[in-house]
């Protein structure tokens, strides 16, 4: 006798890396639809897909700590990660940064995953960031960087590409024209 397959065959257990990484990804469906049709009710939809992944990832956070790339994978890590940084929450994030941080100490996480909560958190809080990741939507260029003499090594550190390189290619993936050569010197970070 055959063993069944296909969608007869026992349901697929659903991991906790399975549920971050789905709910991640309907959060981009949700935001790439409300960018293609900007109405209320497609922002309210983000709005609350937001809002139920939040709870999700505090509920997981509460019971197991943060889900680190070692137990959980670097996608569903990543995909915590995601799900934090939308979160509107600052408290939330600033104790999840910590927790990062410390999975980053102990190699539970990629370095970069610090690097992006840390600088949101930084900015949220009206600080200069770290690592130059948080780019202001309306300038494309980067918050204000704390010691910005050293942030290309520090960006180095994480694996994070030099901004001179990822400032032309962000400005031409926003804009859809090629990059117009903005003087180092308009950047807050120069």
């Amino acid at each position: 006798m055959e063993t069944p397959r296909g969608p007869d065959a026992e349901p697929r257990r659903d991991t906790l890396a399975d549920q971050l990484v789905r709910r991640a990804e309907e959060d981009q469906r949700l935001t790439r639809l409300a960018r293609e049709v900007p109405t209320a009710l497609n922002r309210h939809y983000v709005t609350r897909c937001r809002g139920a992944n939040a709870d999700a990832l505090r509920s997981v956070v509460a019971g197991r700590g943060w889900p680190e790339a070692r137990q959980v994978g670097e996608p569903a890590s990543t995909a915590a990660l995601m799900i934090l940084l939308h979160t509107a929450d600052l408290g939330f994030q600033l104790t999840c940064r910590d927790l990062i941080a410390e999975a980053v100490a102990d190699g539970g996480c990629p370095a970069v995953h610090h690097a992006y909560i840390a600088d949101h958190c930084a900015v949220e809080l009206g600080q200069p960031q770290f690592y130059g990741t948080r780019i202001d939507a309306d300038t494309l260029c980067p918050y204000p960087i704390r010691h910005p003499e050293t942030v290309e090594e520090r960006r180095q550190d994480v694996g994070l590409a030099p901004l001179a390189e990822h400032l032309p290619v962000l400005r031409h993936v926003v804009s859809g024209k090629p990059d117009s050569g903005c003087q180092v010197s308009a950047t807050p970070w120069a």
